[in-house]
Formats: structure tokens, sequence, C-alpha cells
């Protein structure tokens, strides 16, 4: 199988896609067959899925749909509830079969898991599951804002819980405002047993060309 990572946040909506979008860029720029993945997507506009149209867009080889996105829903809500009304069994199988098949066509995969690790995506099961049942390493992403350190530690332990390698995390400056932002950071580091792989300032529309340096790879474990 090719080289592949599970993309995990502390949270919906704290830059999951942006630093996936980042590993895959960097990746193709070694000349690497790249995809990325998003299994579950919830939230369309005029029928297009943004974090989907994304994780394409920076993806360099060509790969049904139904493999980078096995499960699309229109509604922007918890993907358990967005499948029960649309009478949508998510099949953590299916997830994995589409997972390796991108993997016969790119060198490197990224997966990026849908809210944060233990999120429902049915009745029985999480996207901690559906991360387990995939095997990659993790990285995790950390919105930087008032209460991310619980948050980043509960999801820690709860990776660790799966017997999944962290291989790093990333801290995504979300909130302008934050007080004690590098002190916050520290206290992290500290804490979590895996590298920084690096800091993402705020900007109100990320650029990834002028992002692209954020992340340090050689840091990875």
């Amino acid at each position: 199988m090719s080289a592949g990572f599970f993309v995990t946040g502390t949270d919906t909506g704290i830059g999951k896609t942006f630093i996936s979008c980042l590993i895959l860029k960097h990746f193709a720029a070694q000349q690497k067959k790249v995809a990325g993945m998003k299994p579950i997507a919830a939230g369309s506009e005029n029928g297009k899925w943004q974090d989907v149209e994304l994780l394409r867009a920076v993806s360099n080889v060509n790969v049904p749909d139904e493999y980078m996105n096995p499960y699309a829903f229109a509604d922007p809500i918890a993907p358990h509830v967005a499948a029960e009304r649309e009478n949508v069994t998510i099949d953590i199988a299916r997830i994995k079969s589409a997972c390796n098949a991108l993997a016969k066509k790119a060198d490197v995969v990224v997966v990026e898991g849908v809210g944060g690790f233990l999120v429902p995506i049915s009745a029985h099961e999480t996207t901690a599951d559906m991360a387990e049942s995939l095997n990659l390493p993790v990285i995790l992403v950390v919105g930087m804002r008032l209460g991310c350190i619980n948050h980043a530690l509960l999801t820690v332990q709860a990776i660790k819980h799966r017997h999944l390698p962290l291989v790093g995390w990333v801290a995504n400056c979300i909130d302008p405002d934050m007080l004690m932002l590098e002190e916050n950071i520290v206290a992290l580091q500290q804490r979590i047993d895996a590298p920084l792989l690096g800091k993402v300032p705020f900007a109100e529309i990320p650029d990834m060309a002028q992002f692209s340096q954020c992340i340090n790879f050689e840091r990875w474990n």
C-alpha cells in the first residue's frame, strides 16, 4: 500500500481541509502521485461539497468520486443524523475499500476525517472506528482558541486508545483575538507526545502558497 495519513481535528471547522491540502501539495511537489479523500462530507452548496472540491483540486491523480468521497450529505449536520435523514447507512468497509482503491493509484493518500475524532457516523460507530479500520498514522489539527488544550488532550487520549500512531500535530490559529496564544502552544507541546509540525497563522482567506512553508515535514515521526 502507498503511504497514507488520517487527518483529524479538535472540532469541526478548525482547518482540517486546509492542512490536508498543504500536506498533499508538499508531496506533490516531490513528484509524488497524491490523492485526497473525504470519506464523509456533510453540507453542500449548489450541489458541491467545498471540502471535497479543495481536496480534488490539489490531488494530481484522477479518481472516481465514489473513491474520493463515498458519502456526501446535503445538510451541514452531524453525519449520523444526516445519514438517517437521507436513509443511508454509512459502511466503514465501503470506506476502507475506497481508500484501498485510492492507494493503488497514488503514492500518498491523505484522508480527512469528519468533525472531531469521536463524532458518531452511525448508531454504533464513530470517526474513531473508521480511523482504526483504515489503520493510518494520524495528524491532529488543533484549532487554537479558548478551550483547545482540553479538546486537544482528550483527542490525543482517544487516538492512543485506538493504538494509532500520532505522527504530529498542527497549531491552526483560527481565533485572531486569542489571548496567550504562544503560552497555549507551549502547554500543548509539553503535554502531547508527538512533534508540533507547524503553526499556521490566522487569515480571513487562507492562502496555500503563502502558508506552504508553515509545516515542517522534517519533524514527522
